[in-house]
């Protein structure tokens, strides 16, 4: 199974690379006709309310698509990581230290947005966790897109996202002519999320905050704003103050279970408990059983709230990380069923260590954060292959101590 699953990332790794060699060999030609499509799209976005000197000034000196929003379009985590994978990255002793130390720095805004909102102040930062790192990747220009730029990228590149794109392009240049963020610092990632809380611009525009008085809603450069704007889009569509995402649970041996929903009590009917014997406090409340890694990995019954969280992004991995990650800033433990890997984990400054000597190796060239990514995870592979060891890709113990005894 290990070898499958590292034989299909290393073909998805070369086709990915592939489409990025091609966008970059016919850039040349490609200019001429992205530039036409800009022209085209002027009369879209004056007819949509977008003044014609907005639309000038956006995109004067964009001269051709944006390849690394292209290269970056293909590799989604939420969507191609194993459930494990995509927890470890998100929810570790670090992220959970540092949302303890911006609880104790932003408490009293979070006292005043919990209580004005009724969204848990762990939800919060556990949002701003998984979504800019506490604000860190703000800081990181060469990771940032011109979100003009990049939206109209996807919408002359990318036929799957044509139509998502051209929209949120309008609800960009509409954020520029309002005048809430300069032209400099409409930045934000490849599909155009901004800010420290990463809201697309139609829901910037939809659910954003001006929760320091200023008179503008910044969640570029404002943490207030931000953080309000995320509680914002949580209590608009549906957050039940004082109610959890989901519980823990456990399941009876050598029986299936039904899909959809059904309440807290018939599923404790037919043999599901919760993993720490505690009642549910709702008995009535309905709930859906969640299962990622199979019988393999944890269970959990989720209710209202998580499926809220899912408006936020609509991936039971983020919704379930952010989850995990809030509980866990709060003081609350982890699942007490363990994800079941094919390796060893390791902890934060293991991984730090992993890349430090992937890198003396001459196989790493990347920051040594801790973070495994698609930079680390490539350097994994080189250096397997080179070394003749199976190419997995993992940041595992097994490979680390490899990595010493060398």
């Amino acid at each position: 199974m290990r070898k499958s699953n590292s034989c299909r990332r290393i073909a998805g790794l070369a086709v990915a690379a592939t489409l990025l060699a091609a966008t970059l060999s016919g850039q040349a030609s490609a200019d001429a006709a992205f530039q036409r499509w800009i022209g085209d799209f002027r009369r879209t976005a004056v007819e949509s309310g977008i003044s014609a000197a907005v639309y000038d000034r956006a995109f004067a000196g964009v001269t051709a698509p944006d390849p690394e929003v292209l290269r970056k379009a293909n590799f989604q985590p939420e969507f191609r990581d194993e459930a494990w994978q995509y927890i470890d990255g998100r929810v570790h002793e670090r992220s959970i230290a540092t949302g303890r130390e911006m609880l104790r720095k932003y408490g009293r805004l979070l006292s005043s947005i919990e209580r004005q909102t009724g969204v848990s102040r762990n939800i919060v930062l556990a949002i701003w966790s998984m979504e800019s790192d506490y604000g860190e990747f703000l800081k990181r220009e060469d990771r940032l897109h011109y979100v003009p730029q990049a939206l109209a990228t996807l919408a002359y590149a990318d036929r799957r996202r044509a139509k998502y794109a051209r929209g949120q392009l309008i609800g960009a240049l509409k954020i520029l002519q309002r005048g809430d963020v300069s032209r400099n610092q409409l930045l934000g990632s490849w599909a155009g999320a901004m800010g420290h809380t990463q809201f697309i611009p139609t829901s910037y525009l939809a659910y954003a905050v001006d929760g320091d008085g200023d008179g503008r809603r910044d969640i570029w450069n404002s943490v207030p704003d931000a953080l309000w704007t995320a509680a914002n889009l949580l209590r608009r569509n549906g957050w039940k103050a004082g109610q959890t995402w989901g519980y823990e649970v456990v399941l009876p041996p050598g029986r299936k279970f039904p899909g959809g929903k059904m309440s807290l009590a018939q599923w404790e009917k037919i043999g599901v408990r919760r993993a720490n014997g505690k009642a549910f406090p709702r008995p009535n409340q309905k709930a859906e059983l969640k299962v990622l890694q199979g019988r393999d990995g944890p269970a959990f019954l989720m209710v209202d709230n998580f499926f809220v969280l899912k408006r936020y992004n609509n991936a039971d991995k983020y919704a379930l990380a952010v989850g995990l990650l809030a509980d866990q800033i709060g003081g609350h433990p982890g699942p007490q069923k363990d994800w079941k890997r094919p390796f060893t984990k390791l902890s934060i400054a293991e991984s730090e260590e992993l890349q430090q000597r992937l890198k003396r190796a001459g196989f790493y060239d990347g920051e040594i954060d801790g973070k495994i990514g698609p930079a680390s995870r490539s350097a994994i592979l080189a250096y397997q292959q080179h070394h003749g060891l199976e190419q997995d890709g993992y940041a595992s113990m097994e490979l680390l101590n490899i990595l010493r005894r060398n």
